[in-house]
């Protein structure tokens, strides 16, 4: 459906997928549903859009996104790829919950080939809530996308008056409405009621410079998180390469440190021929290799600094064009 504006406005899409910003309360205060309500309702609810942008909406699913799923995902991917190929269209927003946005925010930052803007928005109260936060949020992640200094800065999320970058991005908190922190390299800029200020481009590798393709259709491959812990046994890691997982991210101690127990099952995963991957349980800094493990005599892979759940995206992808442990090391370094 498209939306009646100036034609004068830059026009974009709006991909809906459910939700906490489409949510709707159950039980007074302390209970919802997601996906409650439509991006028809949405949009309705922010007039003030209007004044921004001319809107095609759609309806790609309604889900919480407890329920992402690799499925939602391609189609979300194929969705988007096919609006931002309108040489009439500006960009992309695509409302999201705020479970997994950062995860679906980098997988689209690495298989979506445009320099055009996709700006995912969430809220962390639904929208039936005393001061839901969707409303403005939406309006801010409209703003952005419809913003000429938007292009070439890769997938970036909106929320709580900030700008993220789809790599950086990570969720700290269960119910604040400030629950996303840029972990690593700062926030992509600001927007104040649809004022934006950016702030320094992305430095690594998305978008359109990217190597990733979902062409072929082919199930990505299996790749599971190890959360490591005092006392870790190797019992999870045999199991997950009985169940076929090709690659493995270790969600270690520190810096993505390993018992000697789970360390030896991980090392003999390896040697199988499953990519093995250190990340840290931490919520930021660096994992490096060989500082108290040999990656090199185990053939390990470092996360560098992307957590665990982004170390799985880019696993995946990843071992969709090689298993050799360098290359994957070189994927990790660069994107």
């Amino acid at each position: 459906m498209v939306r009646s504006a100036s034609p004068t406005l830059p026009r974009i899409r709006v991909l809906a997928t459910g939700g906490t910003i489409a949510g709707a309360e159950t039980k007074g205060a302390r209970g919802y549903k997601a996906a409650a309500f439509s991006v028809d309702a949405l949009i309705a609810a922010v007039p003030q859009v209007g004044e921004l942008a001319r809107l095609d909406v759609e309806q790609v699913a309604a889900i919480g996104s407890q329920d992402m799923d690799e499925a939602t995902w391609r189609k979300l991917a194929a969705r988007t790829s096919a609006a931002l190929a309108d040489a009439d269209l500006a960009g992309v927003v695509i409302t999201h919950g705020t479970d997994t946005m950062e995860e679906t925010a980098f997988f689209l930052n690495l298989v979506v080939r445009s320099e055009k803007p996709v700006v995912l928005v969430g809220a962390m109260r639904p929208a039936t809530a005393i001061s839901a936060d969707g409303p403005m949020n939406l309006f801010n992640a409209v703003a952005v996308a419809a913003h000429a200094e938007a292009h070439g800065r890769g997938v970036l999320v909106v929320a709580n008056d900030e700008i993220h970058f789809a790599r950086e991005i990570a969720k700290t908190n269960t119910t604040q409405v400030g629950t996303f922190r840029a972990t690593a390299r700062g926030l992509a800029g600001l927007v104040n009621a649809g004022r934006i200020h950016f702030y320094s481009a992305p430095v690594r590798k998305h978008t359109a410079q990217s190597e990733f393709s979902l062409d072929g259709g082919s199930a990505l491959p299996r790749v599971d998180i190890i959360y490591a812990h005092v006392g870790t046994g190797r019992e999870l890691i045999d199991a997950a390469v009985k169940a076929g997982a090709r690659g493995l991210v270790i969600a270690g101690v520190g810096d993505g440190n390993l018992g000697a127990t789970a360390l030896a099952a991980a090392a003999e995963a390896a040697k199988s021929g499953v990519a093995v991957v250190r990340s840290s349980r931490t919520g930021g800094g660096v994992v490096e290799r060989n500082i108290e493990i040999d990656d090199d005599r185990h053939g390990f892979i470092v996360a560098d600094e992307l957590n665990p759940q982004k170390a799985r995206v880019l696993l995946m992808l990843g071992l969709t064009r090689t298993r050799d442990a360098r290359e994957l090391q070189e994927m990790f370094f660069t994107y």
